[in-house]
């Protein structure tokens, strides 16, 4: 018999809510295979590499809709998808030398004065928050390594 997955434990697989495979269920950009008797949605090993393919996508920047597209064959090459993933990262990287630039600046200004003003204050935790969404990101990133590494492993011991 295949290895199956109820919502949750795909969840706690992938790092992803239940929600959010609600959600990815209800518009139909990513359906489980099967269900059980008693309703629950039942993911499969082929289910997980389509998955994987998904937040891929995702992580790029391509909308929900252009990954259905793709899905589907129509629309987006990978030419595209690998030019949206370059002007992504020359993106990043401009935000991260201008969030440098503004930490530097903060730095500065935190050993020339004694007090800050509450915009300044409000401003620093501005840039935390954005890191701390990048922090995020790239937790979902090694998630979805490892979670490649597993499917590889079981694909090997199949």
């Amino acid at each position: 018999m295949k290895k199956t997955w109820k919502i949750g434990e795909l969840a706690k697989l992938t790092g992803l809510t239940i929600r959010t495979l609600q959600y990815y269920d209800q518009i139909g950009l990513y359906r489980p295979s099967g269900h059980s008797s008693s309703k629950n949605r039942l993911y499969t090993e082929g289910d997980i590499l389509k998955l994987q393919h998904v937040l891929s996508l995702r992580e790029i920047g391509l909308s929900l809709e252009q990954i259905k597209a793709t899905l589907k064959g129509d629309q987006i090459s990978l030419h595209e998808i690998m030019t949206l993933q370059i002007a992504k990262l020359k993106d990043n990287i401009i935000n991260q030398q201008n969030r440098l630039h503004k930490l530097e600046a903060m730095a500065k200004l935190v050993d020339q004065t004694e007090s800050l003003t509450v915009e300044h204050y409000t401003h620093l935790l501005g840039l935390m928050r954005m890191m701390h969404v990048e922090e995020r990101s790239a937790h979902l990133g090694k998630c979805l390594d490892q979670l490649g590494v597993y499917l590889h492993s079981r694909s090997n011991n199949l």
